[in-house]
């Protein structure tokens, strides 16, 4: 079913026990990102709610995106579905984008509006990410934009998630790397030298906030593909002061402009890779408006070593478009994964036409728009090996893979400047790894026949798993 607001999803979460309520009162640095990082140790790791922080009045919501069966739930589907089999429903509903979304003139984010005084330390329950981290960083906003040659344009019109430093009581550092929609707007905005109209939403409901993570195309609208994946209509309010589309669920707005031409010190801050970026100048952002609905929750992404929330967030995401775009060129692509690192890693399982086919089509992934800057290391696999099971995957690593003939190396090739080994920043070398069994015209292994398993094994497993499930 679709979600209307993160409240309903936390609800859902709770009945499935995917939901852990912190009413103990807690400080806000260490104890909520220690919390956030400590539970994904845990099998099924749960969402956190934390009710009680000390010197803030707001709760806040951590890890909602957090585990396997958190994003099954999300989708409508058991919460124990396979990974596998998420994926290929993820794909499935891909599929059915354009779904147009519907307007509504009132919603329970304009329950509150403050145009004077804004103070986001008083607004916001904030805090250090990680303990190095240059301040307090709002890291799970969705930020909309829109490209100011084409206002009305909503298929350009974006939501992102773009990492943003608190920097005064009205005032943050935002990142828009010139690979990602909103650098493109701003940069168009500061040529004319003009302020680029946006709008951050905190809390919201969880498929808008996977389309904001996703990689979609330029001209493709984030809203009619949550629609496709929620399968109904997304729900839209218009913003305040603009005419940038807001999700109806949202708990928080912050209103805002991007100043051209203007730039401070943002960072260190620890990011995806697992380590700090380091502290560059970026953009800053004044926010004029905030609206929120009553006693709002402050939702927030725990970042640090694999495997945290933002690992479960841009994996099937992550690797759905890319699929889409290798099936679309070579229908013998079976699946895609790149939840390794936002995509720096990604193993592909195909079936080789001919020699070397595995090599183009990893050669292909980087010219996709992801994996161009993103994707550093590809691995190709035979169609029966699931890419999602890496135990398989390392099987065929293993004996299906001669160093001197099944490993590229490309030199000077974009990268992205979050990958500490990228050097010059922005700059990497890329590898794939040819782990598929030859055909012709290539060298033939000398015994590829395959042990199968017994028969009747798939009965045993259905009789195995409901046996567990019944203890």
């Amino acid at each position: 079913m679709p979600y209307n607001d993160l409240r309903q999803f936390l609800s859902v979460l709770e009945d499935n026990n995917q939901l852990l309520k912190i009413n103990e009162k807690v400080m806000p640095e260490p104890d909520i990102s220690a919390a956030a990082a400590a539970v994904n140790k845990l099998t099924s790791s749960p969402a956190l709610l934390f009710n009680d922080i000390a010197g803030y009045h707001n709760r806040v919501a951590m890890n909602v995106h957090g585990s396997w069966e958190n994003h099954a739930l999300m989708l409508d589907m058991d919460k124990n579905t396979s990974l596998k089999k998420q994926f290929h429903e993820m794909n499935s509903r891909w599929l059915n984008y354009p779904v147009e979304p519907v307007y509504v003139d009132q919603a329970p984010c304009k329950e509150n509006i403050i145009n004077e005084d804004i103070n986001l330390f008083e607004l916001l329950s904030l805090f250090r990410v990680n303990k190095g981290d240059a301040g307090f960083y709002i890291s799970k906003a969705s930020i909309i934009s829109r490209d100011p040659e084409f206002p009305d344009d909503n298929d350009k019109q974006n939501v992102g998630i773009y990492r943003l430093q608190v920097t005064g009581k009205d005032e943050l550092s935002i990142q828009p790397s010139a690979f990602h929609d909103i650098g493109i707007h701003f940069s168009k905005a500061e040529r004319n030298n003009e302020p680029l109209d946006i709008a951050i939403t905190i809390g919201n409901e969880p498929v808008i906030t996977l389309m904001a993570s996703t990689p979609l195309g330029y001209d493709q609208s984030e809203y009619k593909m949550a629609g496709a994946i929620q399968q109904k209509p997304y729900e839209l309010i218009k913003a305040e002061t603009s005419n940038l589309d807001l999700p109806a669920g949202t708990e928080i707005v912050l209103e805002g402009k991007i100043y051209p031409n203007k730039r401070v010190v943002e960072g260190p801050f620890g990011e995806f890779p697992g380590s700090y970026s380091g502290a560059r100048k970026q953009p800053t952002v004044k926010i004029h408006t905030v609206t929120h609905r009553n006693n709002p929750i402050f939702e927030n992404l725990y970042v640090g070593m694999p495997w945290t929330e933002i690992d479960h967030l841009i994996a099937l995401n992550t690797s759905v478009p890319v699929y889409q775009q290798l099936k679309e060129e070579f229908p013998e692509v079976q699946a895609v994964n790149a939840m390794y690192t936002h995509g720096i890693g990604m193993i592909i399982s195909v079936k080789s036409r001919f020699g070397g086919f595995a090599k183009a089509v990893a050669n292909r992934v980087f010219s996709t728009p992801h994996g161009m800057p993103f994707t550093k290391i590809v691995i190709v696999v035979d169609e029966y090996v699931d890419p999602f099971d890496l135990n398989q995957v390392m099987w065929a690593m293993t004996v299906r893979v001669d160093p001197t003939n099944d490993v590229q190396i490309l030199n000077n090739m974009p990268g992205v400047a979050l990958d500490p080994t990228s050097n010059p920043s922005g700059m990497s070398s890329k590898m794939i790894i040819d782990a598929t069994t030859p055909v012709a015209p290539a060298r033939l292994l000398e015994d590829t026949n395959l042990v199968t398993l017994p028969d009747g094994s798939d009965e045993w497993l259905t009789k195995l798993q409901q046996m567990i499930k019944d203890q």
